[in-house]
C-alpha cells in the first residue's frame, strides 16, 4: 500500500519556500510513496501546480492530513494541523523547540514522530541532509550581494579614463557555511576579503578562497562545529584586535548564529560609531537577536552614516533554489525510513536517533526536555 506524503502550505508571512519541488516528488514516488501537496503550495517558489505531473492536490488541510502518513513542511506546523494528524504520523520540518514550547509539547501528547530538521548531526555521513548547511550556503551568497547593492560604491577595482578606483573591502565575521559563501561570493565580485572567526581551524578555509585570514590568537572551538562562549579577557583581546579590521572595511558581513542560543554580539555599538562613512553591515543572525548590538531584528536601519540590515529569513528571498536544497535533504532523510516501500524507524541510526524530536509519547532530546519541564 503506498504511504500517504502531505506537503504543508507554508502560511507564516515572511516564508516563500515549500518542502517539496517536481523533480525530488518524482523520486520520492519511486520509493512507493503517493505524494500529496497543498493547491498553491509551490506558488511562491515559482512552482505551479501544473509543474507537479506525480502529484495529488488537496484544497484543505483536514482533507490533506487526515490520512497522512508523513507530513513534509519548512516552518513549524501550526497547533491546528497538528490536531488533524492521527498518532504515529512521521513529521519532517523545522521546529526550534525552544521557540515552540506548546507545539512540542502537542508532538508529544499526539504520539506524532517529529524529526527536527534543525537537530540533524553535522557529521560527514549527514551532509546531505543537513538542511542547516544547505539553507546557510544561500544566505550567505544572498549577504553579499545585499552588502554590495547596499554599498553606495562598487565593489572591485575599476580603471577609467579619469583615474582608477580602488577595490572594496568586506569582512566576514563567522567562517560557517554561510561566511565562507559569504566569502566567495564577495571575492567573485572583485572585493578584498577578510575573514575572521574564533575558530583557527577555519584559517585556511578562508585563504583558500582567496581572503586574509583575521587571527586573534583566541581558540574557541566547542562542540557540535559551532563555538563556546568566551570569556571576558578572550572578548577583549579579540576586540582589540577586530575593530581595526571592522572599521576598515566598506561591508562587514555576520553570520554567527547558535541554534537554540542568542546570537553573541560580535560588533560593538562602539565599533560601529568608528566605522568608514557610508559601510554597510549585513546581519545574518537576526533570528537569535543578531550579531550587533545595533541591529534591530528584521528591519534596515541607518546608524548616523552606517547602514546595518539584520533580515529575517534570507534563505526564502531565494525560494525557487533554497526549495530546491530543502527538498533534496528531505528526500536523503527519508530514504533512512522507507525501505522496500514500508516504513522502517531504525533507532540504531545516529542520523534518525540524533534528529527525532518527539516518539512514543515522549521528547527526547534530554536538553530539549529539561528545558521545557522548566518553564
Amino acid at each position: 500500500m503506498p504511504i500517504k506524503v502531505a506537503v504543508l502550505l507554508e502560511r507564516r508571512p515572511d516564508e516563500k519556500r515549500v518542502a517539496m519541488v517536481p523533480a525530488v516528488a518524482e523520486k520520492l514516488s519511486k520509493l512507493g510513496c503517493d505524494i500529496c501537496i497543498f493547491s498553491g503550495a509551490g506558488l511562491n517558489s515559482k512552482l505551479p501546480d501544473s509543474a507537479y505531473s506525480t502529484v495529488s492536490f488537496a484544497h484543505s488541510d483536514s482533507e490533506l492530513l487526515s490520512d497522512a502518513a508523513i507530513v513534509l513542511a519548512v516552518q513549524p506546523p501550526t497547533l491546528e494541523q497538528v490536531n488533524l494528524l492521527q498518532p504515529g504520523t512521521i513529521l519532517l520540518s523545522f521546529i526550534y523547540a525552544h521557540k515552540e514550547p506548546e507545539l512540542t509539547r502537542l508532538l508529544r501528547d499526539k504520539n506524532i514522530t517529529c524529526f527536527a530538521m534543525e537537530q540533524v548531526p553535522r557529521i560527514s555521513r549527514a551532509q546531505a541532509m543537513d538542511a542547516l548547511s544547505s539553507q546557510a550556503a544561500l544566505a550567505g551568497y544572498y549577504a553579499a550581494l545585499l552588502g554590495a547593492t547596499k554599498l553606495a560604491r562598487i565593489l572591485p577595482m575599476m580603471t577609467t579614463a579619469v583615474g582608477s578606483i580602488r577595490p572594496a573591502r568586506c569582512l566576514v565575521m563567522g567562517l560557517g557555511v554561510a561566511g565562507l559563501q559569504a566569502l566567495a561570493t564577495a571575492r567573485r565580485l572583485g572585493a578584498i576579503t577578510e575573514g575572521y572567526d574564533v575558530r583557527p581551524e577555519t584559517k585556511e578555509q578562508a585563504e583558500s578562497l582567496g581572503a586574509k585570514f583575521v587571527d586573534t590568537g583566541v581558540d574557541a572551538r566547542g562542540e557540535g562545529g559551532y563555538a563556546r562562549e568566551l570569556t571576558a579577557d578572550e572578548k577583549e583581546k579579540i576586540a582589540s584586535v577586530v575593530t581595526r579590521h571592522i572599521q576598515q572595511a566598506d561591508i562587514v558581513i555576520t553570520t554567527a548564529a547558535i541554534p537554540g542560543r542568542p546570537s553573541p554580539k560580535l560588533i560593538s555599538k562602539a565599533q560601529v560609531d568608528g566605522m568608514k562613512l557610508g559601510a554597510v553591515i549585513i546581519d545574518l543572525a537576526a533570528e537569535g537577536g543578531g550579531n550587533c548590538e545595533y541591529s534591530q531584528p528584521g528591519k534596515t536601519i541607518e546608524q548616523g552614516q552606517i547602514t546595518i540590515a539584520a533580515p529575517f529569513n534570507v534563505p526564502s528571498m531565494l525560494a525557487e533554489h533554497a526549495s530546491e536544497l530543502y527538498a533534496k535533504n528531505l528526500l536523503n532523510l527519508l530514504q533512512l525510513m522507507i525501505i522496500n516501500n514500508a516504513i522502517n524507524l531504525n533507532w540504531d541510526d545516529e542520523v534518525l536517533a540524533k534528529t527525532v524530536l518527539t516518539h512514543n509519547g515522549e521528547i527526547k532530546p534530554a536538553a530539549v526536555k529539561t528545558a521545557l519541564e522548566q518553564q
